[in-house]
């Protein structure tokens, strides 16, 4: 029975390093084989090497094999990199990509159990167990994040509200009346939740959530304080890709000093994006996953575009389970401004170190004169919007001082009324660039 229990699988979550190399190692020899023997794409890629499946034994190998990119996935839209027949594959997902083909995953009954498993383990770590309600405001339907979290939730026997995203009215009702103790969803709805709860005069009595689990996009420190303070809650950081297995790849822990990777199914890796070098733990660059025990649709050397680092010094939560840093944004979201690398999470820890704004804004970049001209939409606290002319314009300068300190380039800010800018009930839509347009 593992109700309650602090680390649901310590077997796997507490392993020692050696007996978890020897378990990755003999993963991946049989992961390689099944690709070479199955998927034209892998096979003529380890050909072109000069691999053979039989040449790898060992995880120290990893870094001589080729890596796999989202376009790789495209180009073998649908089943192209399928390793077993359309008749063991019992699900598919599919990416919420905005242009061109999206990306399908493939599961095996085994996938779904190893899935279910990851997230039991994630859920557990945030605490919740059996006693409690979660409220599941992720997507259902071909984006991952809805059904992951529905699986591991009732794998540690939890009750779950399958309510899925959007209306807003709704969730409260149910939250409230259902007396959900846990929520799970994008932290930028997560926010817009709590806001809609002060709005509409719910009573704190009313309102029994303790714990979030909260991902699918990049989020701060500083974003996870207002939610904490807006929801009367502790709020977590799950970690997945659709790609990978969907959420669950890892999770923070009580400690909150890394998510942990639950490394005996996804070896993590971080490499120059430039280079592709393998860089030591401790160093920044992109997250490269590793899938040695998916069975429907393994991926080697998977890259992510997130950005992050790896810590592998044993947490105090007793798991030895390699750590990475919440990711602080993804190659593919960096925004090159006259020659500046900016990510969206550096502008909101701006935003959110000051108790004049809310967690909602938006960048807006243009080209004038072959210039870039960087605008950002910047939502005012409801208490602090006034028709003070002056007030304002201090707000508005003391954001333009602060963002300029950080990035070395000055942005044209624009303050807008509160519940201007458009909610989101997935992603927060934060980047509208006209450059390309």
């Amino acid at each position: 029975m593992h109700q309650n229990k602090k680390i649901w699988n310590p077997e796997r979550e507490c392993a020692d390093r050696q007996q978890l190399i020897e378990l990755q190692s003999k993963q991946l020899t049989g992961m390689v084989k099944r690709m070479y023997d199955n998927v034209p794409f892998y096979r003529n890629k380890l050909k072109e090497i000069g691999i053979e499946p039989g040449d790898i034994k060992s995880v120290d190998q990893l870094k001589h094999l080729p890596f796999t990119t989202k376009t790789d996935l495209r180009d073998n839209y649908p089943f192209g990199l399928f390793t077993v027949p359309q008749s063991e594959v019992v699900r598919i997902h599919a990416s919420s990509g905005t242009t061109g083909k999206p990306t399908v995953v493939g599961y095996t009954n085994q996938d779904i159990d190893v899935w279910a498993e990851v997230v039991a383990r994630s859920l557990t770590m945030a605490g919740i167990h059996c006693g409690d309600t979660i409220q599941i405001a992720y997507g259902y339907g071909p984006f991952t994040g809805g059904l992951g979290l529905h699986y591991g939730a009732e794998k540690v026997g939890a009750t779950v509200i399958p309510i899925s995203t959007g209306n807003t009215k709704k969730q409260l009702q149910f939250m409230t009346d259902f007396k959900a103790t846990a929520l799970a969803c994008t932290p930028s709805y997560a926010a817009h939740l709590g806001e809609s709860i002060l709005k509409e005069g719910i009573s704190p009595e009313d309102v029994k959530l303790r714990i979030g689990v909260f991902g699918a996009e990049p989020w701060t420190k500083e974003l996870r304080n207002q939610i904490e303070k807006l929801l009367n809650i502790k709020a977590y950081d799950i970690y997945g890709l659709s790609e990978v297995i969907g959420p669950g790849v890892s999770m923070e822990c009580e400690c909150q000093c890394g998510n942990h990777v639950f490394e005996d199914h996804f070896i993590p890796e971080i490499i120059d994006p430039e280079t592709l070098e393998v860089l030591p733990d401790g160093q920044q660059g992109e997250l490269v996953f590793t899938t040695v025990s998916k069975m429907a649709m393994p991926l080697l050397r998977y890259r992510t575009r997130d950005l992050t680092r790896l810590h592998r010094e044993k947490c105090d939560c007793g798991r030895t389970l390699v750590r990475m840093d919440k990711c602080f944004g993804r190659t593919d979201d960096m925004l090159i401004i006259r020659g500046v690398n900016v990510f969206p999470s550096q502008i909101e820890s701006v935003l959110m170190d000051m108790t004049e704004t809310t967690p909602h804004y938006q960048l807006i970049i243009r080209r004038e004169n072959n210039l870039d001209i960087l605008e950002i939409l910047v939502e005012i606290d409801e208490k602090n919007w006034s028709d003070s002319i002056r007030e304002l314009e201090g707000i508005r300068r003391q954001i333009d001082h602060n963002i300029k300190s950080l990035l070395g380039i000055s942005a044209k800010i624009r303050l807008v009324e509160p519940n201007t800018i458009e909610r989101s009930e997935g992603k927060a839509k934060r980047i509208i660039d006209y450059r390309n347009c």
